[in-house]
């Protein structure tokens, strides 16, 4: 059976009272019709289509050549939103589903069950319904004497007995294609709000004597759909939750759930385990048996089996097999690291590539360098790669050690098991194996000290008088 998917997006969602374009905000770390567009992608659709309208070239340039699109310029309804897909659509066989662009939270669960209700009961369509305490501001399920569908009502139209119904449409549709387009050429917007519902064709495929169906999830989160930020931040607490469950069934331990985000996107290997604070976010991947956290925030960044990160942060940054990052370390895109590389507290590294076993523990800064293996970068060295117009590289070879205080001014390469000496300012090249001091010799000033306290005693009485 050949599956297709439209994706109303047309809405300004003038409640979000955003500058954003309402399916554009974001839902652990993904704007929100990209989980959709995501969801029709694992189903396999053959056609995607997105309906757009306010802010239609922000959302083109979001999902790009990963969906048709159709445009609907006026908002006349959401039947008349799924219209708009007719020319791309119409003649197609197969089934159709009918999502919204604000409804993040739905399964692939909850439309592959749809799927094989409609198929096993030969039916024109299904819909997805939800049982809701509080059921405000959705359209009501009607049902015959029997439990089967009879029927969908908006909310503004309900009379006070169905206003009390808690079974509510999510919104959620899978209709045979051609049947679908069929009826929606019958419907009409004789209603209170003067619009062309998609709700209708409900009633219309029942009058024709066809079987339409409807398959209540269990998970009434499904039905969120977010039209303000109350609702927005609902949706990430569901999702959250979901992502962390998600994981930790796959063999990740997370200490402390309700401390630790995760976005959409992320992966993580069995057996690491995520401390409390932890912020792991874009298309970053973790690996096997790491320790990641307390307090890591992670960002597009790669950690390989083993490694621990802890109390620092990554962007865009590669941490090798069993090395250690932290606390308070801060890698910056273009960081890679190799295996065993230890990086300590408060050092920062940016475009540089530090070879296996190498170390820089603490109070230094390393950019645009490539640095060797079993490579020491003492307390407090640095490369010197900015001259105030252009970035310039430093070189160190393997088995160098660069002692406390040094300053490498780059472009300079420091060779194969060279030393250079603690508070040396290096602005030549070192050769390999040889030892290099750049600072001024120590002079020794006998009793200067006492005669420099009195001095500067005298100046301050003096002031004081």
């Amino acid at each position: 059976m050949r599956i297709y998917g439209i994706v109303l997006a047309a809405g300004q969602g003038k409640r979000m009272k955003s500058k954003l374009y309402k399916v554009l905000h974001p839902v652990c770390g993904k704007p929100m019709v990209g989980h959709v567009v995501d969801l029709l992608d694992r189903l396999a659709c053959e056609k995607r289509i997105v309906v757009v309208g306010h802010g239609a070239e922000k959302v083109k340039a979001y999902l790009g050549d990963r969906t048709d699109y159709a445009l609907q310029e006026q908002q006349l309804g959401t039947g008349h939103a799924v219209l708009q897909a007719k020319d791309l659509l119409a003649s197609e066989e197969g089934l159709t589903f009918v999502l919204y662009g604000d409804t993040p939270l739905i399964r692939e669960e909850s439309l592959r069950e749809m799927i094989r209700l409609v198929e096993q009961e030969s039916a024109a369509g299904a819909v997805l319904t939800a049982e809701m305490d509080v059921p405000f501001g959705y359209g009501r399920i009607l049902r015959d004497g029997e439990g089967n569908l009879a029927g969908i009502v908006e909310e503004k139209d309900c009379t006070p007995e169905q206003a009390a119904i808690r079974e509510i449409n999510t919104g959620i549709y899978c209709f045979d294609n051609r049947k679908l387009f069929a009826a929606l050429a019958q419907v009409t917007n004789e209603n209170a709000q003067r619009e062309y519902y998609l709700t209708d064709v409900i009633a219309i495929l029942r009058g024709a004597g066809e079987a339409l169906l409807a398959y209540k999830t269990p998970d009434w989160t499904e039905a969120i759909g977010v039209n303000d930020r109350v609702a927005l931040s609902e949706a990430e607490a569901v999702m959250k939750q979901r992502i962390n469950r998600m994981h930790m069934l796959n063999g990740v331990s997370i200490q402390d759930p309700a401390s630790t985000y995760i976005e959409a996107d992320v992966v993580i290997g069995s057996d690491t385990r995520l401390l409390p604070g932890t912020v792991l976010r874009g298309a970053t991947v973790i690996g096997e048996d790491c320790v990641i956290g307390p307090n890591a925030d992670i960002t597009d960044s790669r950690v390989e089996n083993g490694a621990t990160v802890k109390h620092s942060v990554l962007l865009e940054a590669e941490v090798g097999p069993e090395a250690a990052v932290g606390p308070f370390a801060y890698l910056r895109p273009g960081a890679k690291l190799g295996e065993k590389v230890k990086v300590g507290d408060f050092v920062e590294i940016k475009n540089a590539t530090l070879g296996a076993g190498s170390k820089v523990s603490h109070l230094s800064y390393v950019g645009d360098a490539i640095v060797g293996k079993n490579v020491n970068m003492g307390c407090g060295s640095i490369t010197v790669n900015y001259d105030g117009f252009n970035k310039h590289k430093t070189e160190i070879g393997d088995d160098a050690f660069v002692g406390s205080n040094v300053n490498l001014v780059a472009p300079v390469t420091i060779g194969k098991g060279a030393f250079v000496v603690a508070g040396s300012t290096i602005t030549r090249d070192v050769e390999e194996d040889a030892l290099a001091v750049a600072r001024e010799r120590q002079v020794n000033k006998p009793g200067y000290a006492a005669k420099l306290r009195s001095r500067l005693k005298n100046r301050k009485k003096e002031e004081d008088e």
